[in-house]
C-alpha cells in the first residue's frame, strides 16, 4: 500500500512539473513581448551597434589616431549601456529566477552530504578492497565506454550535418572576452582537481569528484576496522535516510522551480531564439535522441525488457533535470527511483555518485558537437587525426565536471584554446545554451540510471 501511495504522489508531482513547464513557457512569452520588451529591444540594438563599431575598428590601420580612440570609447560606452539594460531586465525577472535559484541551492545543500554518506555505506558494505575493485572496474568500464560513444557520436553528427558551415564568420579579435573561464589542461591541475586538500572545502564547493575520492578511502577504512566499523555504517545509513527525507520535502518545491526557470529563460530569449538557431537545436536534439536509443539498446542487452520499466521509473528525475538544466537537481530522486526499480542500495550508493563525475553522457556529446560547430563557423578545417585528439582531450578534461548549468562551456573553452580555435566562438552558443543544457542534463540522468542498473545486473544484485 505504501508503494502505491508513493507511486500516486510521484505521478502527481510529475504532472505538476509538466504543467509548470508549459505555464512557464506561456508566461515567459507574454513577459517577453510586453513586460521586458523594451529592455530586450535595447539589448539587441546595443549588440548590433557594438558589432558595427567592431567592424570599423578592424578597418583602422593606425591605432594612434583620434578616430581609433573615439571608436574604442564608443564601444566601451555601448558595452556599459548594454550591461545596464541586461541588469534592468534581470531585475524585473528576478522573482522568477529566484524560484529556480533557491531550489537549486536547496538541492546543492543536500548533494554533498548525500554523496558522502551513501558512498561510504555502499563501499563499506561491499566488504573489502577486492569487491570495491571488482565493482569499480565494471563501473568505470561502462562509464568510459559510454563517454567514448557519446563523444564519437557528437563528432560524427556534427561532421554529417555541418551546422557551422552556414555561418561564414570572420576570425574574431584575439582579445574578445566571452566571460567564461577556461579550465586548466595541465596534468598537475587535473590531479589537484581529483584529490582534495580539504574534504570540508570540497563539500563547501560541491566538488563531487573530490568527495568521491575521500568517501572511497573512508568507506574502505570503515570496512577494514571490523565490528567497530558497523557503528559508523549504521550512523551513516541513518544520516543518509534523514537526508533522503529532507529531499522529499525539497522536491515538493520542484514545480515552482520549473515554472520560474522556464519563465525567466523564455522572457529573456523569447521564442525567436528557437527560430534563429532552430536547425542547430534540432540537429543537437536529434543527436541526443540517437544517444538515448544507443544507451537504451546497450542497457537492454543486460536488462532485457526491464529497460522500459527503468525509463518509466526515472521520468520524474528526467523532467526535473530537463526543466532546471541541472543533473545535480535530479540526483536524490534518481537514487530513490533506482532503489525502487530493484537496484541494491550498496550498488546505487557506489555507482551513481561516481557517474556524476565520470559519466555525463549528454554533456560529452555536446562537447564535441559544440567544439567542431565553432570550428566550422570560422571555416577552420580539422582533419580526422586532430578531431580524435580533441576527443581524447575532452575525455580526460571532462571528468569531474559539475552537473550544473554552463559547466560544459567551461571545459569547451579550455579545449578550443588548445586547438587554436577562437574562444570567442562560444558567444555563438551563449544565447541558446540554456535550451541545449536542458536536453543534455536530462540525458545525463538517463545515462547514469542505465549504468547503475547494468552494474547491478552484472553483480547479480538486481531484484525483480
Amino acid at each position: 500500500m505504501a508503494e502505491i501511495n508513493t507511486s500516486k504522489k510521484s505521478n502527481k508531482l510529475t504532472l505538476y512539473i509538466i504543467i509548470a513547464l508549459f505555464a512557464g513557457i506561456l508566461l515567459g512569452f507574454v513577459l517577453n513581448t510586453n513586460y521586458v520588451a523594451d529592455e530586450n529591444k535595447n539589448i539587441v540594438q546595443f549588440e548590433a551597434a557594438a558589432k558595427s563599431i567592431q567592424t570599423q575598428i578592424k578597418a583602422v590601420t593606425d591605432t594612434n589616431t583620434d578616430a581609433y580612440k573615439q571608436l574604442i570609447e564608443k564601444k566601451t560606452a555601448i558595452s556599459k549601456e548594454k550591461t545596464v539594460a541586461i541588469d534592468a531586465r534581470d531585475k524585473k525577472l528576478e522573482p522568477f529566477s529566484l524560484l529556480a535559484d533557491i531550489f537549486i541551492r536547496l538541492i546543492k545543500m543536500i548533494v554533498a552530504p548525500l554523496v558522502f554518506t551513501t558512498l561510504v555505506v555502499g563501499v563499506a558494505r561491499l566488504g573489502d578492497m577486492k569487491s570495491v575493485g571488482r565493482i569499480g572496474g565494471k563501473t568505470l568500464l561502462w562509464f568510459f565506454s559510454a563517454s567514448f560513444v557519446s563523444l564519437m557520436l557528437g563528432m560524427m553528427l556534427v561532421n554529417f550535418f555541418k551546422p557551422g558551415e552556414t555561418m561564414h564568420l570572420p576570425l574574431p579579435d584575439i582579445g574578445l572576452d566571452t566571460g567564461i573561464k577556461k579550465t586548466a589542461l595541465t596534468l598537475k591541475e587535473f590531479l589537484y582537481h581529483v584529490f582534495p586538500s580539504s574534504v570540508i572545502e570540497s563539500m563547501a564547493k560541491n566538488e563531487i569528484l573530490q568527495i568521491v575520492v575521500f568517501s572511497l578511502f573512508f568507506g574502505v577504512a570503515t570496512a577494514g576496522i571490523g565490528e567497530k566499523g558497523e557503528i559508523v555504517i549504521k550512523a551513516m545509513d541513518a544520516i543518509a535516510h534523514v537526508i533522503l527525507k529532507v529531499t522529499g520535502y525539497v522536491m515538493n518545491f520542484a514545480p515552482l522551480a520549473v515554472f520560474g526557470a522556464m519563465t525567466a529563460i523564455i522572457a529573456k530569449q523569447g521564442l525567436g531564439i528557437l527560430t534563429i538557431y532552430s536547425i542547430f537545436i534540432g540537429e543537437f536534439y536529434f543527436g541526443l535522441l540517437v544517444l538515448w536509443l544507443v544507451l537504451i539498446l546497450a542497457g537492454s542487452l543486460f536488462l532485457k525488457k526491464r529497460i522500459i520499466t527503468l525509463i518509466q521509473r526515472i521520468k520524474e528525475p528526467i523532467l526535473l533535470a530537463f526543466s532546471t538544466s541541472s543533473s545535480e537537481a535530479a540526483f536524490p530522486k534518481t537514487m530513490l527511483e533506482l532503489e525502487r526499480f530493484g537496484c541494491k542500495n550498496k550498488i546505487v550508493s557506489f555507482v551513481l555518485p561516481l557517474g556524476y563525475s565520470f559519466n555525463l553522457d549528454g554533456s560529452m556529446m555536446y562537447m564535441t558537437f559544440a567544439s567542431l560547430f565553432i570550428a566550422q563557423s570560422y571555416g577552420i578545417h580539422l582533419d580526422f587525426a586532430t578531431q580524435m585528439s580533441m576527443l581524447m582531450v575532452l575525455m580526460l578534461t571532462s571528468k569531474g565536471i559539475a552537473g550544473v548549468p554552463r559547466a560544459s562551456l567551461v571545459v569547451i573553452a579550455g579545449t578550443l584554446a588548445t586547438f587554436n580555435i577562437p574562444e570567442a566562438g562560444l558567444a555563438l552558443l551563449l544565447g541558446i545554451d540554456p535550451l541545449l543544457d536542458m536536453g543534455r542534463s536530462a540525458t545525463n540522468v538517463v545515462g547514469n540510471s542505465i549504468a547503475t542498473a547494468v552494474v547491478s545486473k552484472w553483480e547479480g544484485d538486481l531484484e525483480v
